[in-house]
């Protein structure tokens, strides 16, 4: 048996900052602590500006211009303010992350990447809420840029950022495990089914549904696994493994590209290979950034 390696932290969660939320409405305590040597985290975009030694790089909050949006991040450990500025509407995007930034990624701090992942999910929200939704009019920051309030004075409409839950799964059937693949993965890859959760449905339902429209598995026995912050753009990874009493399957094309299912020695291959950066032989593992890598870990681990 091949052994696993040591479990790391789930990317984009365990940030340093404290939200402080009771300052979120303090408007004076918030100028406060942006004349106080507040911290600017520096962002290209939405894409995070690096140091030589892989870091998050910080500005200060007294470079940006006075009509900047700044939106309020938390504080530090030593209890000073951390913002970033909301970026303009044409630099925001809602596509999957290059490669080049998932490069930059693997060699950032977990912590580094809890700050960049609350920063982007947030910035890209107002990047893409200019307008109210109720009535078209502009809206403005408020609430440290924990809201956006609309400036109609026929409109009382408050946005607050939001999170769309996001099923991702693990299947098992006979001591295998399914994965598929999507056509916009790395060649070779495949990782946990995944799906969006509907209006109106459970974890659970939704998991049911999303494997058996992808697949054409019917499943059973779904459990919750752990949760992740997702940045790209704004969606909470909910991880969870299930059961199929059949090992029948149907791909559905216009979901999936392949879907298969593999031995415990397969997946477990396949992880190590991952752990030194390789290909596996019967496929290749979920970058550790993802939650997908953490589903198959805990089934190795029984």
């Amino acid at each position: 048996m091949t052994k696993l390696q040591t479990r790391p932290p789930i990317a984009f969660s365990g940030s340093p900052l404290d939200r402080a939320d009771p300052l979120r409405a303090d408007p004076d305590r918030l100028a406060a602590l942006r004349g106080r040597g507040g911290r600017l985290l520096l962002l290209d975009g939405l894409e995070p500006r690096m140091t030589a030694a892989g870091g998050l790089t910080w500005g200060s909050v007294a470079d940006v211009a006075v009509d900047a949006e700044l939106i309020f991040l938390g504080l530090d450990p030593q209890g000073v303010g951390c913002f970033v500025a909301a970026p303009r509407p044409q630099e925001v995007t809602v596509a999957p992350a290059a490669w080049n930034l998932w490069a930059a990624l693997g060699g950032m701090s977990a912590q580094d990447m809890a700050i960049y992942g609350t920063a982007r999910a947030l910035a890209g929200w107002h990047g893409r809420h200019r307008f109210c939704a109720q009535c078209g009019a502009a809206t403005v920051l408020a609430k440290g840029g924990w809201q956006r309030s609309c400036t109609s004075d026929i409109c009382p409409a408050e946005h607050f950022p939001r999170t769309d839950p996001v099923a991702i799964m693990t299947v098992e059937h006979d001591g295998r495990l399914l994965l598929g693949r999507q056509p916009r993965f790395p060649p070779h890859r495949y990782s946990a089914l995944a799906g969006f959760i509907e209006p109106g449905e459970s974890i659970e339902e939704a998991v049911t549904r999303e494997i058996w429209e992808e697949a054409g598995v019917r499943i059973r026995d779904v459990r919750y696994v752990a949760s992740q912050p997702w940045p790209f753009p704004s969606s909470l990874m909910l991880a969870c493994h299930a059961f199929a009493d059949s090992p029948d399957i149907a791909i559905d094309a216009t979901e999936l590209e392949d879907a298969r299912w593999f031995t415990r020695d397969e997946v477990a291959e396949a992880m190590a290979a991952r752990a030194r950066g390789q290909e596996g032989v019967a496929f290749s593992a979920p970058s550790v950034t993802a939650v997908a890598w953490h589903l198959l870990d805990d089934w190795l681990r029984g």
